[in-house]
């Protein structure tokens, strides 16, 4: 985890079209604010960069003493259609005067309406149904739920496995993290549950293996039979990287899955709703998967996720039986029916695409001017990663990381703190909306951050 000191340091004044820091940073204004809240609040909820956010506008984030940054954090792959769309803002204003504010899941209009629009962007809208919570983590653990019960109801007991990938993040509640594939997140767990199985994921450089042979072989060394498999879920990319599937390997999975009747789940909480350039990233591979979990960039704004599903997985349940006190609330909903119509009829996901032909490229030429300490640089559309290495090796480095990542906020340019399997990535994703000169301008500053932190050492 990131570690950021509270000590204000005096840094050079940035006045530019986009970025302003008037201040040391952190504003030393904040540190009362920083240190009241530390007594508050578990540490676990520190760790991003020191700075008080005050208001966000479109793809900059102010304090409240005059310092502007571009941001490249989208609230950590939320805010897709911009901070602070106006439609997504009337459409949670107009839902507060109409006095609407909670509904548990009895029925308000809206949620009809959002259903229908996420229905409309399933990969077979007649032969989907779509059901409506509160995070991603929510989302993931439904698609475990839903594959196993759809193993057990059609197969019985012995098709239990749920298989998902090394390194792989699908939440933070019990079930996501028994899918996920970092172990250092279930030591909290103690013993786990032996249908969760993880082979390794086919990206390219922490993995070299990118053939579907792995997948198999993987399989086999662990006992697990393929007939009782119940389940597969994959992020779309693997957001430590961002990592994404060869094609020939996804049509792969996609066929196993088919072959033996095992319910195939693409995790796209951070990387739907045009981040990648389309609606979902799945799109890019040409597959059709039988479950969606959806979340972060599905309102622009506040907490919503949902499952997107084949109608014979999703009606499994009987009424009542799956519910969350919070699902379809009215506000959330009618944010989201605001930007999900942003997204389908608007430039941003076609601009997503411009911008990442432009992103990508730097991000590669980046990384070759430092290519001992930056391992790989990855990216689609508009989000991207470069790992940092400590020089001439494939071992994650966060203290650089960390630093490279504090230059870019001092400098103007707004990231969350370095995410990857040990902390190594610097993760970049500005919201959709992002305009051609802004990024060019977060690119030179990522640029100067990179040389200052790493000088000529790794050349």
């Amino acid at each position: 985890m990131a570690s950021y000191d509270l000590t204000p340091v005096k840094v050079p004044l940035v006045k530019t079209k986009y970025r302003t820091i008037r201040t040391k940073i952190p504003a030393p204004q904040s540190i009362p604010i920083f240190r009241a809240l530390q007594k508050s609040e578990p540490r676990s909820m520190m760790g991003q960069p020191p700075v008080l956010w005050h208001k966000a506008d479109d793809f900059t984030v102010y304090d409240k003493w005059g310092n502007r940054w571009i941001d490249w954090s989208s609230c950590v792959l939320v805010s897709n259609t911009g901070h602070g769309a106006k439609a997504v803002k009337d459409a949670i204003v107009g839902k507060v005067k109409q006095g609407l504010l909670a509904s548990y899941v009895f029925v308000h209009e809206d949620r009809a309406k959002l259903c229908r629009e996420l229905r409309s962007i399933a990969p077979d809208p007649k032969n989907y149904q779509v059901f409506l919570l509160s995070t991603g983590s929510e989302a993931t653990e439904n698609c475990i739920k839903l594959s196993k019960t759809y193993a057990l109801e059609k197969h019985g007991p012995r098709k239990r496995y749920f298989v998902t990938f090394q390194n792989a993040f699908h939440g933070r509640t019990m079930g996501a993290q028994l899918a996920g594939g970092m172990p250092k997140l279930k030591k909290w767990l103690g013993e786990s549950d032996k249908s969760f199985v993880q082979v390794p994921f086919p990206d390219g450089f922490k993995n070299e293996d990118t053939s579907f042979d792995l997948f198999v072989r993987s399989l086999r060394e662990q006992g697990v039979a393929f007939q009782d498999i119940a389940g597969v879920m994959s992020e779309s990319y693997q957001g430590v990287g961002p990592d994404f599937f060869p094609v020939e390997y996804a049509k792969k999975l996609e066929a196993f899955c088919r072959e033996h009747d095992i319910v195939l789940s693409m995790d796209e909480v951070q990387a739907g709703f045009g981040r990648c350039g389309r609606m979902f990233c799945f799109e890019h591979y040409g597959i059709k998967p039988d479950l969606i979990a959806c979340g972060k960039g599905i309102t622009s704004s506040l907490p919503l996720s949902a499952v997107i599903g084949r109608n014979d997985i999703m009606g499994l349940h009987a009424p009542g039986s799956m519910t969350s006190t919070h699902s379809a609330s009215p506000l959330c909903v009618a944010a989201a029916l605001a930007n999900v119509k942003l997204l389908k009829n608007g430039h941003y996901i076609r601009n997503a695409e411009k911008m990442g032909r432009i992103l990508v490229p730097e991000l590669h030429r980046i990384r070759a001017k430092h290519p001992k300490a930056l391992g790989c640089a990855t990216g689609l559309g508009l989000v991207g990663g470069i790992q940092v290495v400590k020089p001439g090796t494939r071992e994650p480095d966060p203290e650089t990381a960390t630093a490279i990542n504090l230059k870019c906020v001092q400098k103007g340019l707004l990231m969350f703190a370095p995410v990857g399997i040990g902390g190594e990535c610097i993760k970049i994703a500005p919201p959709l909306t992002i305009v051609r000169d802004a990024l060019i301008e977060g690119i030179e500053a990522l640029e100067e951050a990179c040389d200052e932190a790493l000088g000529r050492r790794s050349v």
